[in-house]
């Protein structure tokens, strides 16, 4: 089966040879407002990733050099999380489960230059490892895996981590964030490059339809979004979800997601985690990828 073929799911990846909007997300590889932004992105991208290019720059450090102090803004914020979220107190990350904040976000500078979308990939990794499994992502064995899962060249990224490239590259993330008083994460920077004075920022998460509307002032219309592709599509893409990411992303509620994954998981196709009071899915590979493969080489160019 042809790419073209398939063309009416991946249009977001083709279009404008050049995207007018530029959108920066200022994040903290460590913050759980910034791993639940994850299903918005995801959304905004495969409805209207045609129309802009999307920069995800690294802030953990602005506030916090001092290790000491930011280890106890994470545990405050994890807090906030775990009431949000419904999680019990016992199984949310300690303090002293992260040794070295300024690590992680090395890290995934390091990972970043292998390519934008291995440092897309590698922050999903480290997230989930993170928030679903409680490891110590700024360990270097754990970020080795993370790694390793994210397949990203592990020999490059191990002499990266410990590079001045990393570190000038981190820098340089720092210098993009104070140049836009970047003072709350995450926050969104949007920039029509077709119009050079051009630019809104938004502090603090918020709900996809703030970022929607932003979006569509940018572009000055309200365009047809792009028809997302099947959910066994996107599952097979991104290889472990959540049923609230599912919801999101497909305006779903969640007993729709449960009664779409039941059919999936009949049919061998996922199977089923349960990570506290949350539910994930998993992506059983077969040996039939034909439209599989599609999606993944349209998704590889152009999101």
């Amino acid at each position: 089966m042809s790419c073209n073929q398939h063309d009416q799911y991946f249009s977001h990846c083709h279009g404008h040879p050049q995207k007018p909007i530029e959108i920066y997300v200022f994040i903290d590889p460590l913050s759980p407002d910034c791993w639940l932004l994850e299903p918005l992105i995801k959304k905004l991208k495969m409805k209207y990733g045609r129309f802009f290019t999307l920069r995800m720059v690294t802030s953990s450090s602005i506030n916090a050099l001092n290790r000491k102090r930011k280890k106890h803004l994470l545990t405050e914020a994890w807090g906030k999380f775990a009431t949000r979220t419904q999680t019990k107190k016992e199984q949310m990350l300690s303090e002293q489960i992260v040794t070295s904040p300024y690590l992680a976000s090395l890290a995934l500078k390091a990972a970043e230059l292998q390519g934008r979308k291995c440092g897309m990939k590698f922050l999903r990794h480290i997230q989930e490892s993170l928030f679903c499994h409680q490891q110590d992502v700024t360990n270097e064995h754990v970020l080795l895996e993370n790694a390793k899962s994210a397949g990203l060249d592990i020999d490059e990224f191990q002499r990266d981590i410990h590079s001045q490239s990393a570190v000038k590259a981190l820098k340089c993330d720092m210098k993009i964030a104070a140049e836009m008083d970047v003072s709350e994460l995450p926050t969104f920077a949007f920039f029509n490059t077709m119009n050079g004075d051009e630019g809104l920022k938004i502090s603090g998460a918020h709900s996809y339809d703030v970022y929607e509307e932003i979006l569509f002032e940018m572009i000055g219309e309200i365009p047809t979004p792009s028809e997302r592709p099947p959910i066994e599509w996107f599952i097979a893409y991104f290889q472990f979800t959540s049923a609230k990411e599912i919801a999101v992303v497909y305006d779903l509620t969640l007993e729709e997601v449960e009664r779409e994954m039941k059919k999936l998981a009949f049919a061998q196709k996922v199977e089923r985690v349960q990570v506290h009071q949350e539910m994930f899915w998993r992506y059983q590979e077969d040996d039939n990828h034909s439209d599989l493969d599609v999606y993944r080489c349209e998704n590889e160019h152009g999101c």
